[in-house]
């Protein structure tokens, strides 16, 4: 056997034991972020229901402050819509709000256009801890084949994760001082 003949074999080999071990990777992901907030479940939930007071802690939009975002719909709770398109570290997608109830929990349907195209869910949940919230932010979604790969070198939970934190203290640092008013 010739020793081109061996390395082609040898690197057949290597493609399929990769495609096995990507297509052995989960099919869905999760990413969560907790805290604590010191105001009443009703106005952090104001925070959350409205797009627009989204722009005092998405941190996304800090990333990219010359991004586009349009609202339409009501101006809060079901049915409302955000969309964005902004630079290559945010890409282009749209929010809509699907469930909405006061003070316990919001469901965002997440549509992702660019840089790949996914649908993932958000939920924020909120539990009145006495004068406190405590606060969670939740992602969750399936993942395709090419996700399941991406998955392999990129750690969505410290990726996402990281920004729910940052995202979450500045959330903290509004609702806050809304409560404080």
């Amino acid at each position: 056997m010739s020793m081109l003949l061996k390395i082609l074999i040898a690197l057949a080999v290597v493609i399929v034991l990769l495609l096995v071990v990507v297509a052995m990777q989960p099919a869905t992901f999760r990413v969560a972020r907790s805290t604590t907030m010191s105001a009443p479940a009703a106005t952090v939930f104001a925070q959350v229901n409205d797009f627009h007071k989204w722009e005092a802690w998405n941190p996304w939009g800090k990333i990219d402050p010359a991004m586009k975002q349009t609202y339409e719909g009501a101006p809060a709770g079901v049915g409302t819509i955000y969309t964005w398109d902004g630079n290559k570290n945010v890409g282009t997608g749209r929010m809509t709000i699907e469930e909405s109830r006061p003070g316990e929990l919001i469901r965002i349907k997440m549509e992702f256009l660019k840089p790949f195209a996914n649908t993932s869910t958000a939920e924020f949940s909120f539990k009145p801890e006495g004068n406190h919230t405590a606060v969670t932010w939740s992602m969750a979604g399936e993942k395709n084949f090419m996700a399941k790969a991406i998955h392999l070198c990129v750690n969505m939970d410290k990726m996402i994760g990281g920004q729910f934190e940052k995202g979450l203290a500045d959330m903290k640092s509004a609702a806050e001082a809304a409560a404080a008013k």
